[in-house]
């Protein structure tokens, strides 16, 4: 039995919880929060009695195979060190930590403990997009040229929107755009594309001025709530990504792929893959997740996606072997290094090369 501990309640109840009841060999034994109330509210109905506000303490009172870290990204680093030195694979949310330097350290440690690391980038795990790598690596859409991604919406538009207090839109939190949606999409691409080389882009706060919408109070947010960048790849291909939390309106997310012999597009509003290729029409060559209809998932491809994400990480350990898929803390250290050239980016106004290679 793989025993397995949670950090974070929001997510787990969301995701975490419903995926591990369809794993067999993988049991959910404890589960901390910062509020003890959202802890037991997530646990109760999955029947986990020992549930905590201390998550240290939750590691010292039980051996665990397994942590699931779905917390605030500042506590990422702390949290996965700890879970590794009791002994602990560790599956970490996105983005991987506050920047290079502690994703390297989570690295490190899990290396040297030979402890299995994954990054929750759970979208490697999503048919349609897998099938979105498949014809890029197979070649059927020729030369990749260049790559368009936007996720435009209106969450963060209203400065009322948002209470007084939400990590999301604080920096020193690790809140924002560029982490919240920018590291899946910057190891969307690294998994499609390979390795890039140079990146520019910004990372802005539009909205700074905001009223608490629960009290009215005014605050101040910090954090990015529209981001751009713009990627050359090892490739020779140019991505970009525009991301905007600010918008009147919630557009979406929408993937675009131009390659020599064909193009590829995807909205994630109604899932739909269609392929052209070069001089013929657009078809649908969508694909379904057959874990989509299972009982008990939220509907959504970040929640259905989960699921086969940690079926992969407990296969390996009740197997005793490495990742066959899925991104790693390697991956999270390389995503963690363009964002981190992004934010260099927005400071300096100018390209910034990668080392991408020699980084791990």
């Amino acid at each position: 039995m793989i025993n397995v501990g949670i950090i974070g309640a929001s997510f787990a109840r969301d995701a975490y919880l419903p995926a591990f009841e369809h794993i067999p060999g993988a049991k959910v034994v404890a589960l901390a929060s910062g509020r003890i109330e959202s802890a037991k509210a997530a646990a109760e109905p999955f029947g986990i009695t020992a549930v905590y506000d201390d998550w240290q303490k939750m590691l010292d009172e039980h051996a665990l195979d397994l942590v699931c870290i779905a917390t605030p990204t500042v506590m990422h680093a702390p949290m996965a060190l700890a879970a590794i030195a009791k002994g602990a694979h560790v599956l970490c949310e996105k983005p991987t930590a506050m920047n290079a330097d502690e994703a390297r350290q989570m690295l490190d440690a899990a290396r040297k403990a030979n402890r299995l690391h994954m990054i929750d980038h759970e979208l490697r795990f999503n048919p349609t997009r897998a099938r979105i790598a498949e014809l890029i690596h197979g070649g059927d859409l020729g030369d990749i040229r260049h790559v368009n991604i936007t996720n435009i919406g209106a969450s963060w538009a209203n400065p009322a929107s948002r209470p007084k207090g939400d990590w999301w839109s604080d920096a020193a939190m690790g809140g924002g755009r560029m982490g919240a949606n920018g590291s899946h999409q910057v190891d969307m691409l690294r998994w499609w594309l390979g390795e890039p080389t140079s990146v520019i882009g910004q990372a802005l706060t539009i909205v700074p001025d905001r009223v608490c919408k629960n009290t009215g109070e005014a605050w101040t947010a910090t954090a990015d709530d529209l981001s751009h960048m713009t990627l050359e790849m090892k490739s020779g291909a140019l991505a970009q990504i525009f991301m905007s939390g600010v918008a009147a309106a919630n557009m979406g997310n929408e993937t675009q792929v131009f390659g020599s012999k064909g193009t590829i597009t995807l909205s994630n509003s109604d899932e739909k893959l269609y392929f052209a290729k070069a001089g013929e029409s657009f078809k649908d060559i969508s694909v379904e997740d057959p874990n989509a209809s299972l009982d008990g998932l939220n509907k959504g491809i970040w929640n259905v996606s989960v699921l086969a994400a940690l079926q992969e990480l407990c296969g390996a350990i009740a197997e005793d072997r490495g990742l066959a898929r899925g991104a790693s803390f390697v991956d999270g250290l390389r995503n963690q290094m363009v964002v981190d050239a992004v934010f260099a980016s927005t400071k300096s106004r100018k390209w910034e090369d990668l080392d991408m290679d020699g980084a791990v």
